[in-house]
């Protein structure tokens, strides 16, 4: 195969607590070989290392309910599985504005205010 196929899985590891609690961990790990091979149709997987600890960070007790994981068909015939991290991309929060910069426009908005004055001022004594 010349391209790699990759896919993205939530994995449901709820049925690991129905093992014993001192081998949950290690029935997580294998649920998620055994998905892997079921739907990317490939005998050969491989655990990348984070998704490992992810599995084991709470100990061989409680693995988590469900993992998100990508799953990589590779050239050299095996499925690579490895934790999925979506790219968040940055909010674009409006830039703040500076205190010269905010005195400046009050600074216009009060002439412009006093022009206006005047001006009614004017037509006021003309019409008088």
């Amino acid at each position: 195969m010349s391209q790699e196929l990759e896919r993205v899985y939530t994995i449901n590891l709820g049925k690991a607590l129905l093992s014993q609690s001192q081998h949950r961990a290690v029935r997580a790990i294998n649920m998620i070989k055994e998905f892997a091979r079921h739907h990317m149709k490939v005998e050969t997987v491989k655990i990348e290392e984070e998704l490992a600890h992810l599995i084991w960070s709470r100990g061989v007790r409680s693995p988590p309910r469900k993992v998100r994981v990508r799953m990589s068909k590779t050239d050299d015939g095996f499925i690579l599985v490895s934790r999925y991290e979506e790219a968040v991309e940055p909010k674009d929060t409006p830039e703040k504005k500076s205190k010269a910069e905010k005195q400046s426009k009050d600074a216009k908005k009060e002439t412009a205010k006093e022009n206006a004055k005047k001006e009614t001022a004017k037509e006021n004594a003309k019409k008088e």
